[in-house]
């Protein structure tokens, strides 16, 4: 998509002539005074009038001109559809470079290196980079704003409250019982940016999960305001959420504490939460290192791909593409055409008037630049090229959207019908929107319950149990020459007096 100011006429040109011709007439002597009074008052006519000119036209809204590159896809060669639903790379070598010595500042001076590292990116000076949430006040929000994110918070719990596993107890052969039991990770890290956009609404969908799992020490990192407070709605949902410490920091320097472990920040066992590369760079350095610790996914900028049929309304295609497109200039914004008579220019001429009147249209137009239309020849061909990109979010905006869920294999979350905008998952239905991204929905999930939870697998026989099984395991652990293997079942079987394998 191109993106450009309206052409306008340039009055500097006119005004110019205009002094031209004015000075050449104040040249002759003999002209009569009150010509040049005259001339004087279209002098001052004009300098005001083409000045409010050139203020307006300075000032003028910007006009996005989109132009999505399109390709049917039934004309479309392999290794064409490969690159069309490959990412942008991205170099890690050179971040590697940056973030890795932030990674080992913080091991070595803690507390000390998260300060000087928020002075120098977040221009802030803190006393303290830690905060108990138990002994901050309650901030003081909008009551309309409360409300919101208490939807948002009944809904969340709901959904991930209800994805607990009933504890199942299974008797393969008479007296041999297993099962599984879950516990939680008894401390995690949640990673709240505050770049671009403040994002309270990760907070909950990242403490609400860990809080019903059980987890004992919850740090939520998030880049503290300017005057060194914590954004009061992200407070708010930590607090509601049963946060245990606020850690007032972000970037590598963040990921980096809580890995680590500092003087104020607790250790964590596992870090979640979307960021930028810098983040991502350092969660996989960490993942990899001395610090025992894990990650939720691997991240990369947030996508959309959205199909649409002849019965999606245009505006509600482009507002679905902007939401994603807005959050940032690499973010990965696709378009799907199912069937004929879809109005696709009536679906770009409203992604230009809408963009335009967004505040943060500049980040939505740069991530237009690189988006690109499918023309698919029906919705199964559609959702075939969707499960190879994998997308972050699946919008399927057609009609009877719902009978087509059984073809949909990689997405990380999906959104079926006119009346399910992304935007809903994003905030409020329930659903979790730390998801994976990048194309790795072909082998992740987004977080969930069990994201926060280990499973531990248990077995109990009793001496009919082994009497049963054991002289298959014997005799298995004779293939594999493991001696001792064998010989744990063998010496139990003659205690029973039970006939050994050869």
């Amino acid at each position: 998509m191109e993106a450009a100011f309206s052409s306008f006429t340039r009055p500097s040109q006119v005004f110019s002539t205009q002094i031209i011709g004015l000075s050449r007439a104040f040249c002759f002597p003999k002209r009569d005074k009150c010509i040049l009074k005259r001339l004087s008052s279209v002098f001052f006519f004009r300098f005001i009038t083409y000045f409010a000119l050139i203020t307006c036209a300075v000032y003028r809204p910007q006009t996005i001109q989109c132009s999505m590159k399109s390709h049917r896809l039934s004309d479309l060669k392999d290794v064409e559809v490969h690159t069309l639903k490959s990412r942008p790379r991205i170099d890690f070598t050179s971040i590697f470079g940056v973030v890795k010595p932030i990674v080992d500042d913080v091991q070595s001076r803690g507390d000390a290196a998260v300060v000087d590292y928020t002075i120098k990116f977040d221009k802030v000076a803190l006393e303290r980079i830690v905060e108990h949430v138990s002994d901050l006040p309650d901030p003081e929000i909008d009551q309309e704003v409360r409300e919101a994110f208490d939807v948002a918070f009944d809904n969340i719990y709901a959904f991930h409250a209800a994805q607990r596993i009933p504890e199942r107890i299974i008797e393969n052969m008479s007296g041999v019982k297993c099962k599984r039991i879950a516990r939680c990770i008894g401390s995690v890290g949640l990673y709240v940016p505050g770049g671009t956009a403040v994002l309270p609404s990760t907070a909950l969908m990242l403490s609400v999960p860990a809080h019903i799992a059980g987890c004992k020490t919850i740090v939520l990192a998030t880049p503290p305001s300017s005057d060194g407070t914590i954004c009061k709605e992200v407070l708010y949902c930590a607090k509601k959420a049963g946060v245990t410490h606020i850690l007032k920091a972000g970037g590598a320097q963040a990921i980096s504490a809580m890995a680590w472990g500092t003087e104020s920040c607790p250790k964590v066992d596992k870090i979640f939460g979307p960021g930028n590369q810098y983040v991502t760079a350092a969660k996989m350095i960490l993942q990899n290192s001395e610090a025992m610790v894990s990650i939720d996914m691997p991240a990369g900028p947030s996508e959309v791909l959205v199909i649409a049929d002849k019965y999606a309304n245009p505006v509600h295609v482009a507002a679905d593409l902007l939401s994603q497109a807005e959050h940032g200039p690499d973010s990965q914004v696709v378009l799907v055409i199912a069937g004929d008579g879809v109005d696709i220019g009536a679906i770009e001429a409203e992604i230009n008037k809408q963009c335009a009147g967004l505040p943060r249209g500049q980040f939505a137009s740069k991530a237009l630049d690189h988006s690109f239309i499918i023309f698919a020849r029906d919705i199964v061909e559609a959702i075939s090229f969707s499960n190879l990109y994998a997308p972050e979010h699946l919008i399927i905006n057609v009609k009877y959207a719902e009978k087509w869920e059984g073809l949909i294999e990689n997405a990380g979350s999906v959104f079926l019908g006119q009346w399910s905008p992304e935007s809903i998952g994003d905030y409020a239905s329930g659903t979790n929107h730390v998801l994976p991204t990048y194309g790795y929905a072909k082998m992740y999930s987004g977080v969930s319950l069990d994201s926060f939870l280990k499973y531990i697998t248990v077995q109990s026989l009793t001496e009919e149990g082994l009497r049963s099984l054991g002289p298959y395991v014997a005799k298995m652990a004779d293939v594999e020459g493991l001696e001792a293997h064998k010989r744990a079942i063998t010496l139990r079987l003659q205690s029973m007096e039970v006939p050994i394998p050869l």
